[in-house]
């Protein structure tokens, strides 16, 4: 067992942990309640994780309190959505309590783990059992006890996952809704897999295939501009497994072969099958002389020349994209930055006065380094945040403290139809705290309902859903089920936030007919005669509609 931790194998363990959920991140997205097609826990804590990973590959580092710091930086700017920035908050803690530390040993594990959770649980408002924080402060309590007896690193990992997946399970009777929908927490699951795969590269187990393309060992950072396309000698890269067809035929003689007519070479054989990885100017010799051995089962040739032409034009997008992040000097009082998905929404907000719109919601939550650049190009002494999703406003308010020569504030908007309506409240002449008061309020005077399609099959609160079916939301909370998306819609137009609205406003999505959309609105003003009702093309992927009733 390892009983200490250094800093290139913390390296390697980020790497191994972000592998291994993206390997798994369909399964912790499907864990999410509603079966709608914006379960995007596994993925926002797969993205959060790879930037981390991304880093950890540039350099060796020398020290565990180098890699954890460096591991924590990268995720704060990277995180996605609530589960990515507990999960961001977690490593934060754990690098503070390791930042002096060459090596780590089991105690010193546990102490970071307990600082991990403690970060975490201070950022959250309103903790909840049931949820990634009490996964992560039971399976740290247990990597406390362990360390009192056994100061190895690699038993107190062990013991603080094991005691977290019996936690994990009980979240399903902590947690209401996850007992009505009959599943443990996303979010605890992930975190588990995450240091069930550092775990893993403690043990020597290989990095799992098809995970995070991150996921290698660290090493230096190569420099694809120093070289110029035309150096490349050898320009195919050749990839092929053939059957052992024809016994008299010897493998060396085909890595012979392949050696005149190329670099890189790497030939596995065994009684069934050759592989082969060769970089050539004659792919089609290589395979030629392979068929002489037996039947060709896969085959793969790359371009690399212009793989390396569309990294180089990669790179300079990346620094002009860099160049371009330099912070806007102040030219007005307040300016404004949104968060929606959807063409036509983006144009209202953009009419309503907001400067940067960020392309993003369900399914796609942007990173806090999304939401920062957007923040940095506003021309403003106070730039006001519009995240529009409950899943996003953590990471947008991990940007307050990282903002440069602004004041941030973010308001809580839930849904785009709230955005809108704080927008419109907006006193260019007022003073900071009477905008801020009369946005918050506008927030509360929008009711939203939405109508998408069920993702899988559920059995939720009563509803018994089917793959396929239209879903009807209400405030997030589901309000209704049925294969006709008609019914649903009449239905939300007798409930009583739209029967009691003076305004009301359709955006129909990218899924849905301009004619559709046009009986959509009759079937409104049938429906609430005494409401001023809008159409507009909002262009939202996954919703066919987003209704907003003030």
């Amino acid at each position: 067992m390892r009983e200490t931790i250094d800093g290139a194998s913390f390296q390697r363990m980020v790497i191994h942990a972000a592998a291994s959920i993206n390997i798994q991140k369909q399964h912790i997205n499907e864990l999410n309640v509603f079966p709608v097609p914006d379960g995007d826990t596994g993925t926002n804590m797969g993205l959060t994780i790879s930037t981390a990973a991304a880093e950890m590959k540039k350099a060796p580092l020398n020290t565990v309190g180098e890699a954890a710091g460096k591991t924590a930086s990268a995720l704060l700017r990277g995180a996605r959505g609530n589960s990515g920035v507990i999960l961001s908050l977690l490593f934060r803690g754990f690098a503070k309590a390791v930042k002096e530390k060459d090596t780590i040993d089991g105690r010193d594990l546990a102490v970071a783990l307990d600082f991990g959770v403690a970060a975490a649980y201070k950022a959250v408002m309103k903790p909840a059992e049931g949820t990634i924080l009490t996964v992560s402060r039971l399976a740290a309590a247990q990597a406390a006890a362990t360390a009192r007896e056994n100061n190895n690193a690699e038993a107190v990992l062990e013991a603080a996952i094991r005691e977290g997946r019996v936690a994990l399970d009980d979240t399903i009777n902590q947690n209401p809704v996850l007992k009505k929908a009959g599943v443990v927490d996303a979010g605890g699951k992930g975190f588990l897999v995450i240091l069930q795969g550092m775990l893993d590269e403690l043990r020597g187990e290989p990095i799992p295939e098809g995970g995070d393309e991150a996921a290698a060992a660290p090493k230096d950072r190569a420099d694809f501009e120093r070289f110029s396309t035309e150096e490349i000698q050898f320009g195919y890269c050749t990839e092929f497994i053939c059957s052992r067809d024809n016994k008299k035929k010897d493998p060396e003689a085909l890595r012979g072969f392949l050696s005149a007519l190329g670099d890189s070479l790497v030939l596995v054989d065994d009684d069934e099958i050759i592989k082969v990885h060769v970089h050539t100017n004659n792919p089609g010799r290589v395979l030629e002389e392979a068929i002489t051995y037996g039947a060709l089962q896969t085959v793969k040739i790359e371009n690399m020349r212009n793989q390396h032409s569309e990294i180089l034009e990669e790179a300079h997008e990346a620094h002009q994209e860099e160049a371009e992040r330099k912070v806007a000097a102040p030219e007005k009082k307040y300016g404004f930055v949104s968060v929606c998905a959807g063409d036509g929404l983006a144009e209202v907000f953009r009419d309503l006065g907001v400067d940067g719109v960020i392309s993003g919601g369900q399914t796609m939550n942007p990173s806090t380094e999304d939401i920062l650049r957007e923040i940095d190009r506003t021309p403003a002494e106070i730039v006001f945040v519009l995240p529009n999703n409950k899943n996003i406003i953590m990471a947008a308010q991990q940007c307050v403290p990282l903002a440069e020569g602004k004041k941030v504030i973010v308001l809580p908007s839930k849904t785009v139809p709230q955005g809108i309506s704080a927008m419109l409240s907006v006193d260019p002449d007022a003073g900071e705290e009477e905008n801020v008061s009369a946005m918050t309020e506008a927030l509360g005077r929008v009711s939203t309902s939405e109508i998408t399609y069920a993702a899988r099959d559920s059995d939720f609160d009563g509803f018994a859903i089917t793959q396929g079916d239209y879903l009807a939301l209400a405030e997030h909370q589901l309000f209704g089920t049925d294969r006709d998306i008609h019914v649903l819609l009449e239905r939300l137009a007798q409930a009583a936030p739209q029967q009691e609205a003076e305004f009301i406003t359709i955006f129909y999505g990218e899924d849905v007919q301009e004619a559709e959309a046009q009986k959509t609105l009759e079937l409104f003003r049938t429906a609430c005669p005494k409401a001023e009702i809008t159409l507009l093309a909002g262009g939202q992927p996954v919703y066919y509609y987003m209704i907003s009733a003030e």
